[in-house]
Protein backbone atom coordinates (compact mmCIF):
# COMPACT_ATOMS: atom_id res chain seq x y z
CA UNK A 1 0.00 0.00 0.00
CA UNK A 2 0.99 3.68 -0.24
CA UNK A 3 2.99 5.27 2.61
CA UNK A 4 0.86 6.14 5.65
CA UNK A 5 -0.39 9.66 6.21
CA UNK A 6 1.10 11.92 8.85
CA UNK A 7 -0.51 11.27 12.27
CA UNK A 8 -1.66 14.90 12.30
CA UNK A 9 -4.38 14.25 9.73
CA UNK A 10 -5.81 11.27 11.61
CA UNK A 11 -5.80 13.26 14.85
CA UNK A 12 -7.88 15.95 13.12
CA UNK A 13 -10.29 13.41 11.64
CA UNK A 14 -10.90 11.88 15.09
CA UNK A 15 -12.28 15.24 16.24
CA UNK A 16 -15.23 15.05 13.84
CA UNK A 17 -18.16 12.68 13.47
CA UNK A 18 -18.63 10.49 10.40
CA UNK A 19 -21.49 12.58 8.92
CA UNK A 20 -19.19 15.62 8.90
CA UNK A 21 -16.44 13.59 7.23
CA UNK A 22 -18.85 12.42 4.52
CA UNK A 23 -20.07 16.00 3.99
CA UNK A 24 -16.44 17.06 3.55
CA UNK A 25 -15.80 14.28 1.02
CA UNK A 26 -18.75 15.51 -1.06
CA UNK A 27 -17.06 18.91 -1.49
CA UNK A 28 -14.31 17.37 -3.64
CA UNK A 29 -16.57 15.52 -6.12
CA UNK A 30 -14.42 12.38 -6.34
CA UNK A 31 -17.26 9.85 -5.96
CA UNK A 32 -21.07 9.68 -6.09
CA UNK A 33 -22.81 10.87 -2.94
CA UNK A 34 -24.47 7.46 -2.71
CA UNK A 35 -21.10 5.68 -2.37
CA UNK A 36 -18.42 5.31 0.28
CA UNK A 37 -20.47 4.47 3.37
CA UNK A 38 -22.13 1.45 4.97
CA UNK A 39 -25.87 1.01 5.14
CA UNK A 40 -27.90 0.56 8.33
CA UNK A 41 -27.37 -3.17 8.83
CA UNK A 42 -24.33 -2.67 11.06
CA UNK A 43 -24.51 -0.76 14.34
CA UNK A 44 -21.93 0.53 16.76
CA UNK A 45 -21.64 -1.91 19.65
CA UNK A 46 -20.52 0.92 21.96
CA UNK A 47 -22.18 4.10 20.71
CA UNK A 48 -20.61 6.36 23.36
CA UNK A 49 -17.08 5.70 22.15
CA UNK A 50 -15.47 8.53 20.11
CA UNK A 51 -14.84 8.40 16.36
CA UNK A 52 -12.33 5.85 15.10
CA UNK A 53 -9.87 6.32 12.21
CA UNK A 54 -7.44 3.78 10.80
CA UNK A 55 -6.22 1.66 7.90
CA UNK A 56 -8.32 -1.37 6.97
CA UNK A 57 -6.95 -4.85 7.55
CA UNK A 58 -9.56 -6.96 5.78
CA UNK A 59 -10.51 -10.61 6.20
CA UNK A 60 -13.31 -13.07 5.46
CA UNK A 61 -14.93 -15.33 8.03
CA UNK A 62 -17.19 -18.37 8.41
CA UNK A 63 -18.70 -20.07 11.45
CA UNK A 64 -21.69 -22.16 10.31
CA UNK A 65 -19.93 -25.46 9.59
CA UNK A 66 -16.94 -27.32 11.01
CA UNK A 67 -13.75 -26.81 8.98
CA UNK A 68 -12.29 -29.75 7.10
CA UNK A 69 -9.03 -29.30 9.02
CA UNK A 70 -7.62 -27.16 11.82
CA UNK A 71 -9.40 -25.75 14.86
CA UNK A 72 -12.03 -23.02 15.06
CA UNK A 73 -9.38 -20.33 15.50
CA UNK A 74 -7.45 -21.46 12.45
CA UNK A 75 -5.67 -18.54 10.80
CA UNK A 76 -5.90 -16.10 13.73
CA UNK A 77 -2.18 -15.83 14.48
CA UNK A 78 -1.37 -15.73 10.76
CA UNK A 79 -3.83 -12.84 10.41
CA UNK A 80 -2.07 -10.90 13.17
CA UNK A 81 1.28 -11.56 11.52
CA UNK A 82 -0.04 -10.32 8.18
CA UNK A 83 -1.58 -7.10 9.42
CA UNK A 84 1.45 -6.11 11.49
CA UNK A 85 3.69 -6.69 8.46
CA UNK A 86 1.47 -5.21 5.75
CA UNK A 87 -0.81 -2.54 7.26
CA UNK A 88 0.49 0.49 9.16
CA UNK A 89 -0.94 1.50 12.51
CA UNK A 90 -3.55 2.51 13.45
CA UNK A 91 -5.33 -0.57 12.07
CA UNK A 92 -9.04 -1.34 11.77
CA UNK A 93 -9.98 -5.02 11.43
CA UNK A 94 -12.76 -5.42 8.84
CA UNK A 95 -14.49 -8.81 8.51
CA UNK A 96 -16.95 -9.95 5.87
CA UNK A 97 -19.06 -12.86 7.17
CA UNK A 98 -19.37 -15.21 4.19
CA UNK A 99 -22.20 -17.19 5.78
CA UNK A 100 -24.61 -14.41 4.84
CA UNK A 101 -26.93 -14.68 7.82
CA UNK A 102 -24.50 -14.78 10.78
CA UNK A 103 -24.35 -18.21 12.40
CA UNK A 104 -22.09 -17.26 15.34
CA UNK A 105 -19.96 -14.41 16.66
CA UNK A 106 -16.99 -13.11 14.68
CA UNK A 107 -15.18 -11.72 17.72
CA UNK A 108 -15.00 -11.74 21.49
CA UNK A 109 -12.77 -10.63 24.33
CA UNK A 110 -9.69 -12.69 23.41
CA UNK A 111 -9.54 -11.66 19.77
CA UNK A 112 -10.11 -7.98 20.53
CA UNK A 113 -7.47 -8.01 23.29
CA UNK A 114 -4.93 -9.43 20.85
CA UNK A 115 -5.87 -7.04 18.07
CA UNK A 116 -5.55 -4.03 20.39
CA UNK A 117 -2.18 -5.23 21.68
CA UNK A 118 -0.91 -5.39 18.08
CA UNK A 119 -1.96 -1.89 17.08
CA UNK A 120 -5.61 -2.17 16.07
CA UNK A 121 -7.99 0.60 17.13
CA UNK A 122 -11.30 -1.08 16.32
CA UNK A 123 -13.17 -3.83 14.50
CA UNK A 124 -15.98 -3.93 11.95
CA UNK A 125 -17.86 -7.08 10.98
CA UNK A 126 -20.89 -7.81 8.86
CA UNK A 127 -21.31 -10.75 11.25
CA UNK A 128 -22.09 -10.91 14.95
CA UNK A 129 -20.47 -9.79 18.21
CA UNK A 130 -20.17 -11.30 21.69
CA UNK A 131 -18.42 -10.60 25.04
CA UNK A 132 -19.73 -7.05 24.85
CA UNK A 133 -19.06 -6.13 28.48
CA UNK A 134 -15.47 -7.33 28.32
CA UNK A 135 -14.72 -5.70 24.96
CA UNK A 136 -16.26 -2.42 26.09
CA UNK A 137 -13.94 -2.41 29.13
CA UNK A 138 -11.02 -2.72 26.69
CA UNK A 139 -12.06 0.59 25.14
CA UNK A 140 -12.07 -1.13 21.76
CA UNK A 141 -14.81 0.18 19.44
CA UNK A 142 -16.67 -2.41 17.34
CA UNK A 143 -19.47 -2.51 14.79
CA UNK A 144 -21.59 -5.58 14.01
CA UNK A 145 -24.89 -6.64 12.49
CA UNK A 146 -26.04 -8.58 15.56
CA UNK A 147 -25.03 -10.24 18.83
CA UNK A 148 -24.70 -14.04 19.19
CA UNK A 149 -23.43 -15.76 22.35
CA UNK A 150 -21.54 -18.64 20.65
CA UNK A 151 -18.43 -18.55 18.44
CA UNK A 152 -19.69 -21.63 16.57
CA UNK A 153 -17.07 -22.98 14.15
CA UNK A 154 -15.46 -19.58 13.70
CA UNK A 155 -12.50 -19.40 11.35
CA UNK A 156 -10.73 -16.87 9.17
CA UNK A 157 -10.86 -17.81 5.50
CA UNK A 158 -8.74 -15.17 3.72
CA UNK A 159 -6.73 -12.14 4.82
CA UNK A 160 -6.17 -8.86 2.97
CA UNK A 161 -8.67 -9.43 0.21
CA UNK A 162 -11.40 -7.04 -0.97
CA UNK A 163 -14.48 -7.34 1.24
CA UNK A 164 -18.00 -5.96 1.26
CA UNK A 165 -19.73 -5.10 4.52
CA UNK A 166 -23.26 -3.67 4.63
CA UNK A 167 -22.98 -2.42 1.06
CA UNK A 168 -19.55 -0.83 1.57
CA UNK A 169 -16.60 -2.15 -0.44
CA UNK A 170 -13.33 -2.10 1.53
CA UNK A 171 -9.83 -2.90 0.27
CA UNK A 172 -6.74 -3.56 2.39
CA UNK A 173 -5.22 -0.24 3.43
CA UNK A 174 -8.35 1.85 2.86
CA UNK A 175 -8.82 4.70 5.32
CA UNK A 176 -11.81 4.03 7.56
CA UNK A 177 -13.74 6.56 9.67
CA UNK A 178 -16.53 5.30 11.91
CA UNK A 179 -18.64 6.35 14.88
CA UNK A 180 -22.14 5.77 16.28
CA UNK A 181 -23.63 7.22 13.06
CA UNK A 182 -22.01 4.68 10.73
CA UNK A 183 -18.93 3.74 8.75
CA UNK A 184 -17.21 5.46 5.81
CA UNK A 185 -14.11 5.12 3.68
CA UNK A 186 -12.14 8.25 2.83
CA UNK A 187 -10.61 8.20 -0.68
CA UNK A 188 -6.85 8.17 -0.19
CA UNK A 189 -6.27 10.94 -2.72
CA UNK A 190 -8.16 13.44 -0.56
CA UNK A 191 -7.50 12.29 3.03
CA UNK A 192 -5.47 15.40 3.84
CA UNK A 193 -8.00 17.67 2.17
CA UNK A 194 -10.93 16.08 4.01
CA UNK A 195 -9.19 16.44 7.37
CA UNK A 196 -8.62 20.15 6.85
CA UNK A 197 -12.07 20.68 5.29
CA UNK A 198 -13.99 19.33 8.29
CA UNK A 199 -13.34 22.32 10.53
CA UNK A 200 -14.07 24.81 7.76
CA UNK A 201 -17.30 22.94 6.95
CA UNK A 202 -18.39 23.09 10.60
CA UNK A 203 -17.71 26.82 10.62
CA UNK A 204 -19.85 27.31 7.51
CA UNK A 205 -22.72 25.29 9.01
CA UNK A 206 -22.56 27.50 12.09
CA UNK A 207 -23.90 30.37 10.00
CA UNK A 208 -27.29 28.63 10.12
CA UNK A 209 -27.02 27.12 13.57
CA UNK A 210 -25.97 30.33 15.31
CA UNK A 211 -28.69 32.22 13.51
CA UNK A 212 -31.55 29.95 14.58
CA UNK A 213 -30.12 29.52 18.10
CA UNK A 214 -30.04 33.32 18.48
CA UNK A 215 -33.80 33.52 18.89
CA UNK A 216 -36.67 35.07 16.90
CA UNK A 217 -35.53 33.82 13.47
CA UNK A 218 -37.30 34.96 10.31
CA UNK A 219 -37.56 33.27 6.94
CA UNK A 220 -35.62 36.10 5.32
CA UNK A 221 -32.94 35.88 7.96
CA UNK A 222 -32.74 32.13 7.47
CA UNK A 223 -32.40 32.61 3.71
CA UNK A 224 -29.44 34.96 4.25
CA UNK A 225 -27.80 32.59 6.73
CA UNK A 226 -28.20 29.71 4.29
CA UNK A 227 -26.57 31.77 1.55
CA UNK A 228 -23.60 32.54 3.80
CA UNK A 229 -23.37 28.84 4.60
CA UNK A 230 -23.43 27.80 0.95
CA UNK A 231 -20.89 30.45 0.02
CA UNK A 232 -18.66 29.09 2.76
CA UNK A 233 -19.00 25.56 1.41
CA UNK A 234 -18.06 26.65 -2.11
CA UNK A 235 -14.81 28.23 -0.92
CA UNK A 236 -13.58 25.27 1.12
CA UNK A 237 -11.88 23.11 -1.57
CA UNK A 238 -9.84 26.01 -2.94
CA UNK A 239 -8.92 27.23 0.55
CA UNK A 240 -7.79 23.76 1.65
CA UNK A 241 -5.71 23.14 -1.44
CA UNK A 242 -4.06 26.54 -1.08
CA UNK A 243 -3.26 25.75 2.55
CA UNK A 244 -1.67 22.43 1.57
CA UNK A 245 0.26 24.06 -1.27
CA UNK A 246 1.74 26.59 1.14
CA UNK A 247 2.95 23.71 3.27
CA UNK A 248 1.11 24.93 6.32
CA UNK A 249 0.10 21.38 7.26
Amino acid sequence: MNPPFEPFYFSVLRRFDTPTVLNAIELFNVQPRSAGFADGRMKACFPRMPPMVGYASTATFRSAKAPKSGDVYSGFVDQVNRFTAEIPAPRVIVFEDLDGEPAAATFGEVMCSVYKAFGAVGLITSGAARDLDQVERLGFPCWSSSVIASHGYCRIVDVHVPVRVSGLSVNPGDVIHADRNGIATIPREIVREVALACEKLAQAENEILHYVWGGAPTVEGLREAQKRCQDGFSRIPEAVRAELARGQR
